[in-house]
């Protein structure tokens, strides 16, 4: 009864419009009224709820989000995305297909770099689909494999989508990011093939190959975006710096690339930056602080032990149990945006994945992959419309272009679901 007034209160807050953030403080209140707290005289509920708002965003951890999306911001300004372009066609823009490999490997490399899916597959639309059409690339498969690419974005480090996990979930953030690596290159790898399967046959207009002056030019101009990852990943891996500290880091390094060596960061550009970053940051920091009102609630209520009540007979079967919550989680994402999905149903499900003996760090990737399926696909599809918005298509053509892709992702999560070491063993031998 708990968790149908839980759920149905959220449901039907969503439902008339209000945001995700409200209704899941309408679905706290619910709660608190369902449990008597009105009526105990101890404290006044206004007072729990502000309370336990502002002590849901009192985390060290949290603060790594609005750096990273000072990074991310200060990059995307400052010309890094242009150059990263610039290298990879440099290397393999004169292949067979060669646009949509670049676009594959700027998407791996950009996500090392931001870690925002929308923003990734805007920088990807705006310098690489007027390209592929001007090469006579089928216009709906062009946009789909952009869409598809810029997913990548919230699976590698750095990673905001990661970090509310770990938050949400109390799940190691420094052993999220070292698993997302595999996972991530493996979505880069399946997308590399199906692109090259999809492009056997098709006819387009192939690039100049680039001499051994301009491929050696576009590295030196592109070698200063690509150190960023490899001092995230090699600096939390070893422990010389936590992941807040790491994105104090990011932030830090991508305004000095952007000023000091590109010098396309102006005091104008960058105080944009700062705008839309705290924008960014706002919300996100409201979405998680009611998020967590929620979740402090839902423990109190036992909802985890009601739905673990519900799932009683897959907790002794792992992998079953993995590919139920894994549809489920499939089916809201595909109507809800990633961090609300996240804050609502990781603390929800956590109890349930630790009792049943799954590796936290592993469900937690698991969960962000799959959640970032829905990001292209209808109804919600927020990549999906970004890359529509940009490119200047329609929706309905990107929906075909784009579903060869979701399916490979699909085979790739089952194949994760089945075979869980092929997260696990990598992220154990990355992370140490």
């Amino acid at each position: 009864m708990t968790l149908a007034i839980f759920l149905g209160v959220l449901l039907v807050g969503i439902l008339l419009g209000l945001p995700v953030a409200f209704s899941l403080l309408l679905s706290a209140l619910a709660l608190m009224v369902n449990m008597g707290m009105f009526s105990s005289g101890l404290l006044m509920p206004s007072d729990i709820l502000a309370s336990a708002l502002v002590n849901g965003v009192d985390s060290f951890a949290l603060l790594a989000i609005p750096f990273f999306l000072v990074a991310g911001e200060t990059m995307a300004s400052g010309g890094l995305s242009r150059r990263i372009v610039r290298l990879a066609m440099a290397c393999i823009g004169h292949k067979k297909g060669g646009l949509g490999y670049v676009a594959i490997f700027t998407s791996v490399v950009l996500a090392g770099l931001s870690g925002s899916a929308a923003a990734d597959a805007a920088a990807l639309v705006a310098i690489l689909l007027p390209m592929m059409r001007g090469a006579g690339y089928p216009e709906s498969r062009s946009a789909g494999l952009l869409a598809a690419g810029g997913i990548i974005a919230p699976v590698i480090p750095p990673s905001v989508p990661l970090i509310l996990v770990g938050v949400a979930g109390n799940i190691s953030i420094s052993r999220l990011f070292m698993g997302g690596i595999a996972p991530g290159l493996m979505m880069g790898g399946a997308l590399m093939m199906t692109w090259s399967y999809l492009m056997r046959d098709e006819e387009t207009t192939l690039h100049e190959k680039a001499t051994k002056k301009e491929r050696n030019d576009a590295f030196k101009d592109g070698i200063w975006a690509l150190i960023l990852p490899f001092i995230i990943i090699i600096g939390i891996r070893f422990g010389i710096f936590t992941p807040t500290e790491a994105a104090v880091v990011a932030a830090v390094y991508a305004i000095f690339v952007s000023s000091v060596v590109y010098g396309e960061l102006t005091l104008a550009k960058f105080y944009e930056v700062l705008v839309n970053s705290c924008k960014s940051a706002g919300m996100i920091m409201f979405l998680v602080g009611c998020a967590m009102v929620a979740s402090w609630l839902i423990t109190a209520a036992q909802l985890p032990q009601q739905l673990a009540a519900m799932l009683g007979p897959l907790i002794e079967s792992p992998r079953l149990l993995m590919l139920v919550i894994m549809l489920l989680v499939l089916a809201i994402g595909m109507v809800m945006d990633l961090s609300p999905t996240i804050l609502i149903l990781v603390p929800l499900l956590m109890p349930i994945i630790r009792e049943a003996g799954i590796d936290p760090a592993y469900f937690g990737l698991m969960f962000v992959m799959n959640c970032c399926i829905g990001l292209i696909t209808p109804p919600v599809g927020t990549v999906l419309n970004v890359v529509c918005g940009v490119g200047r298509l329609k929706v309905e053509k990107a929906i075909v272009g784009v579903m060869p892709f979701v399916g490979v992702y699909a085979v790739l999560l089952m194949l994760f679901t089945v075979f869980p070491d092929l997260i696990i063993v990598p992220m154990n031998l990355i992370a140490g």
